[in-house]
């Protein structure tokens, strides 16, 4: 099952509707995402840390999901402001950085770190059948909704499906290595595996109608009303909007 540990919590943010939270996320990720000053940038980051600290997430598990995150950035470093035109800020050799190549790397590290802390807070913090709940309340389509809730219930079952056949043909003598049978064998698993899945779906949806399963999905989680959804949806509305409106007028 994929980890959603962030979900498990008291906050302020956990006991907000989670259509309230997918909507914020949205509108502040996409402020962020089109930010194209560095200092307006920066403060797109400290509205993401404070939402952490409202969401009392834990350090362990934020740095969890950064982790892959600083990977990427660092290729980003290494390798954008030595190919990236522009005015020579040092030389070595035959090696230059750019000035407008350490900015650029400069807001994309910005805006990364920003979106995935604001996502972390506001959408990571809600279970996974409250979001495909929050996202009918919202209109999305209900094939999408369904294909994210089998999605992450099956993911983990064919993972495991996955594991078993390798399994059983290391166990006839299968050694990876870069050579044609490798591949053939990689190519079969996959097959079967695809093969699996497809009997497990049918499985699945003939179980799900023995049932009486009437295109809706329900969520046991209970969200009583809170006063401060739409106050915090404002808020949240209003610092995006007020952050725009500053890079417009720098």
């Amino acid at each position: 099952m994929l980890d959603n540990t962030l979900a498990e919590g008291d906050s302020p943010i956990h006991g907000l509707d989670p259509k309230i939270r997918i909507l914020a996320s949205s509108f502040l990720s996409i402020a962020a995402a089109l930010c194209d000053n560095l200092m307006v940038g920066l403060g797109y980051l400290i509205l993401s840390f404070a939402l952490t600290l409202l969401a009392r997430l834990s350090i362990n598990e934020l740095a969890k999901r950064l982790r892959p995150l600083f990977w990427f950035l660092l290729m980003i470093w290494i390798f954008l402001p030595l190919t990236f035109k522009g005015d020579i800020l040092f030389q070595y050799g035959w090696l230059t950085a750019s000035s407008q190549g350490i900015l650029l790397s400069a807001k994309i590290t910005l805006k990364s770190i920003s979106i995935l802390l604001i996502f972390s807070s506001l959408v990571a913090t809600i279970s996974i059948s409250s979001l495909g709940s929050g996202l009918h309340q919202l209109q999305v389509p209900d094939k999408l909704v369904f294909l994210l809730l089998m999605t992450y219930r099956y993911i983990a079952v064919i993972q495991g499906e996955y594991i078993r056949l390798l399994r059983a043909a290391k166990f006839r003598g299968f050694k990876p290595g870069t050579n044609l049978h490798s591949y053939k064998t990689y190519a079969f698993l996959a097959g079967m595996l695809f093969v699996r899945a497809s009997f497990r779906a049918k499985r699945v949806y003939h179980a799900m109608r023995c049932r009486g399963f009437q295109q809706k999905f329900h969520t046991l989680d209970v969200y009583p009303p809170n006063g401060l959804n739409y106050p915090f949806l404002g808020m949240m509305i209003l610092a995006g909007t007020l952050l725009v409106t500053i890079e417009h007028w720098m």
